[in-house]
């Protein structure tokens, strides 16, 4: 099997930002895998926040070139989680579909539906220019508000709900809450309405949680990469955000999904700003999930031919000329 890597750069319609800082292009890494008759796609998106660079995925995706028998359950073993490990199980999975004639949800054995609702991300900035975007978005279902930790988070909130009253609303804080802002402020998120608060707090202070009412329901993002990390989450947090660049993969996301809901926990399934080639894999776990963030092409500039299609707040499957 011939093994191929190398990083894509795919600019932004706008900067995108978060309670760390912004970005003005999605920095990926393609792998494809070949047999000589099919070849397979995988897209990875390397994050700061994880000590990951696109040098440091194409690195281990070249340490492996080597190795005989490759397969998706070998390299659960060989790499971390993360996006090299995702680029490369995605790859596999689609020369497997390539190979078979069959869909990725047909040898998974997943349910699929044709179309699925999806929240939009509005990016940290003012609360007025967060509710000018809420206002250009106003006919989404589902909005998903970035915040930043500091005084202006609740303003933001309330603006973005006088200028989108029919959204339903979910806010990330990415870790940038302290627990006394969090006492100040859920009483307000809850009487605008917002249904989920994803990662109030730094990842190495979920215990903080357990002492709190969560008359919102607690997301856990940065929290929670793999199946191992649900048992120290289970009085923190009722949901748990699946991102195929944290499992490393659709093979670990599809564990992960099932061992979650046996421990009690409603999935949001979710994703990194990336290009539909990584959308495609995290639209098959969709009937598996409560809430849906796979809105990442979105913020392109351009994207793929054949790409995941957008309509209304929902999203279609992806193309077999585009993946699986």
């Amino acid at each position: 099997m011939r093994i191929e890597a190398h990083e894509e750069v795919w600019p932004l319609k706008q900067p995108f930002r978060i309670s760390r800082g912004s970005r003005t292009e999605a920095r990926v890494v393609v792998v494809t895998v070949s047999d000589g008759e099919y070849t397979g796609r995988g897209e990875g998106v390397p994050i700061a926040r994880y000590n990951q660079t696109p040098a440091s995925a194409l690195g281990q995706i070249e340490s492996l070139k080597t190795e005989k028998d490759l397969d998706r359950d070998k390299i659960q073993r060989l790499l971390p989680p993360g996006a090299a490990r995702n680029a490369l199980d995605c790859a596999l999975w689609d020369l497997e579909a390539k190979r078979s004639g069959k869909r990725v949800w047909e040898l998974a054995n997943i349910p699929i539906v044709p179309e699925v609702e999806t929240s939009f991300t509005i990016s940290l900035d003012t609360p007025e220019k967060m509710a000018s975007e809420a206002q250009a978005n106003a006919t989404a279902p589902l909005l998903k508000l970035k915040l930043g930790g500091d005084k202006l988070d609740l303003s933001r909130v309330q603006a973005v709900r006088e200028a989108a009253p029919a959204a339903r609303l979910l806010v990330d804080a990415n870790e940038s809450w302290s627990p006394s802002l969090y006492r100040e402020i859920v009483p307000a998120l809850e009487r605008s309405r917002v249904e989920l608060i994803e990662q109030p707090f730094p990842a190495n202070a979920d215990n903080a949680l357990e002492n709190f009412d969560h008359p919102i329901p607690v997301c856990a993002d940065e929290s929670c990469h793999t199946a191992a990390d649900l048992p120290r989450l289970k009085n923190c947090y009722e949901i748990i955000n699946v991102k195929l660049d944290k499992t490393g993969g659709l093979t670990e996301a599809l564990y992960l999904c099932k061992r979650a809901r046996e421990s009690g926990f409603k999935l949001l399934i979710g994703c990194m700003v990336c290009t539909s080639l990584g959308i495609a894999p995290a639209r098959l776990l969709a009937s598996a999930g409560d809430y849906l963030d796979l809105d990442g092409p979105l913020f392109l500039a351009r994207d793929h031919p054949h790409p995941v299609a957008y309509k209304n707040g929902r999203v279609g499957l992806p193309s077999g000329h585009l993946w699986g």
